[in-house]
């Protein structure tokens, strides 16, 4: 029987992961500091991470599962099913050809305090100026967006492997600034994170695929569900939010988490390397 104080765990950092993980705030950097104050940040937390984040990716196939699959069904027909396999495709390559060369390099050299601190408040400034400039719109919606706008946020996506940057963050702020719609960079940012977050659940699992054992299976799946739940009204909230809001909340948000990130690093509340 999963210990109650595991599964306690779990819910928190289900939801943690959830509500973070396609909002423009760093998923990575609230779970270690969610883990840290949990005392979760070993070896099985880490493997439990996997799990839901995988549950979170699940989330945004169900909201959209109608237009995945249309485009799916479609893809060998229709110009602009075609056209979305093809910018996400496009979109996909940067981050995993650049992940590939140097990722372990970036685990090894850049989860410090100072570098994921920096990335928090980086992207929030980034934020601010996005949201501030005049905004200049050629696509309205993810059907108006060319390959050379996908490969663009392509780019945009490869900096979250940078700790404290934010996948979502990267893409959504990305698209604003080559003149995607917010509804089109939050959209695209969404579809883009099913590959990329495939692939890198699959390389995780491959990779520790020594620590799962069958005695997780309750604590992966109720982590997994909450992961699934929080991450479906946040897909379906941000979506209503920016309707009515800018990204400017977030900006503050970041900045004010990574202030957060060096006092707790100062203190010695958090271990923020090596993760």
């Amino acid at each position: 029987m999963t210990d109650p104080t595991l599964l306690f765990h779990a819910i928190i950092l289900g939801i943690v992961e959830g509500l973070t993980e396609f909002l423009p705030v760093s998923s990575t950097g609230h779970l270690i500091l969610i883990g840290q104050l949990l005392d979760f940040n070993d070896d099985k937390g880490k493997v439990f991470e996997i799990a839901i984040q995988f549950a979170a990716i699940l989330a945004v196939v169900w909201e959209y599962r109608v237009r995945l699959f249309h485009t799916l069904a479609s893809m060998t027909s229709e110009p602009i099913s075609q056209r979305l396999v093809i910018n996400l495709a496009v979109a996909f390559l940067p981050a995993a050809v650049l992940g590939f060369l140097f990722l372990k390099q970036i685990k090894a050299h850049l989860f410090n305090p100072i570098v994921v601190a920096s990335a928090f408040i980086v992207g929030g400034v980034l934020i601010l100026w996005a949201e501030r400039r005049q905004h200049t719109v050629h696509a309205e919606s993810v059907d108006d967006m060319t390959w050379r706008d996908a490969l663009k946020v392509g780019f945009a996506q490869a900096l979250s492997m940078i700790p404290g940057t934010s996948r979502s963050g990267a893409t959504i702020i990305g698209g604003l600034f080559f003149g995607l719609s917010r509804r089109a960079a939050t959209e695209f940012s969404f579809f883009l994170a099913i590959p990329t977050m495939f692939a890198a659940t699959l390389y995780d699992v491959y990779k520790h695929r020594d620590l799962f054992s069958m005695n997780d299976i309750g604590l992966f799946a109720v982590g997994g569900a909450v992961s699934f739940i929080s991450a479906f009204f946040a897909v379906r909230g941000l979506i209503r939010f920016i309707s009515r809001h800018d990204f400017t909340v977030f900006a503050w948000y970041r900045i004010a988490f990574g202030v957060l990130v060096l006092i707790s690093a100062q203190m010695g509340w958090v271990d923020w390397g090596n993760h």
